[in-house]
């Protein structure tokens, strides 16, 4: 297996992470990393190549009949501070630094702002036209979802279009923002939903790509919204089975665990959506009274 592919491999940022503290201190053969990690052999040498192309690891000095050894570098134990540290911008800024694919995903999502797997695979292909390095849908998956865990990306759960999280407040206009876009569900349900309760998953969704905005701080938003426009907007409860929870991609997630002494990330995936909660009441729709709202963002935390 040749250093010098193409394409990035698929391997999981949380792999990324145990192979990188794995070799912190002591530098480990390949056949030690399949012991301490668990995985068959082809799996550790795939992560091993692609930590090492990105400079997490460096092979360190042998001789000829001694199996190669891998030590991590000094910008692995940059990252691995920042993940001990929670600092996943940081984070994200080292790989997008130090990893082609990364990089250029990143840079070519700021570009286009938003985009779906199909047009975004176009941009990447001219990115990387003139360079030893390309992308097909799996490479773009691989560096989308190191991105969605360390927060720099988000995808749309229900279109799957990526865009950039560059926002990192909301703005004053934000309740025009999200009139416009019951505006906009409107037209594509074509019937009246001025007094119709709409899913908050859905606006949620469509409002975080349209300001490039978290979903954390669009929730914060919403429920200061409705609280300074008491019955003017109203939140609502749903039953279980509600398919306003339903999404077709899961929501990434990331947060550090402590294995055995092994510092990695526990992943999750959450495929069913949540609503808003307030006073320990979780809400799923949203009805809109009357258009003739304010909102002061000075009440946000």
């Amino acid at each position: 297996m040749s250093d010098e592919r193409a394409t990035v491999r698929p391997v999981t940022l949380s792999r990324l992470v145990e192979l990188t503290h794995a070799c912190n201190g002591e530098p480990k053969t390949t056949a030690n990393l399949e012991d301490t990690l668990d995985v068959s052999h082809r799996r550790a040498r795939e992560t091993v190549l692609e930590a090492t192309r990105i400079t997490l690891l460096e092979e360190d000095e042998r001789t000829e009949d001694e199996d190669a050894v891998y030590k991590t570098t000094d910008v692995g134990k940059s990252f691995l501070e920042a993940i001990r540290s929670e600092d996943w911008e940081q984070a994200g800024s080292i790989l997008a630094t130090r990893s082609p694919h990364y990089g250029t995903f990143i840079e070519t999502l700021e570009e286009t702002e938003q985009a779906d797997l199909d047009t975004l695979l176009e941009h990447l292909k001219e990115a990387q036209e003139f360079t030893p390095y390309s992308f097909n849908q799996t490479g773009i998956e691989v560096v989308g979802d190191w991105a969605e865990r360390l927060g720099s990306v988000q995808r749309h759960a229900f279109t799957g279009n990526y865009y950039v999280t560059t926002r990192s407040d909301i703005p004053q206009n934000f309740h025009y923002i999200l009139l416009n876009v019951f505006d906009d569900l409107e037209q594509t349900a074509g019937v009246d939903l001025h007094e119709r309760y709409l899913s908050i998953p859905q606006l949620r969704e469509d409002v975080c790509e349209r300001l490039g905005c978290r979903r954390g701080s669009f929730d914060e938003a919403l429920l200061a919204l409705c609280q300074q426009n008491v019955g003017k907007l109203e939140l609502s409860g749903a039953p279980m089975d509600t398919t306003a929870k339903d999404a077709a991609l899961g929501i990434k997630q990331i947060e550090l665990a402590d294995d055995d002494g092994l510092v990695t990330t526990s992943q999750s995936t959450q495929q069913v959506m949540s609503g808003v909660e307030l006073y320990d009441k979780k809400y799923y729709y949203l009805a809109v009274h009357d258009r003739e709202i304010t909102f002061d963002k000075e009440d946000l935390a």
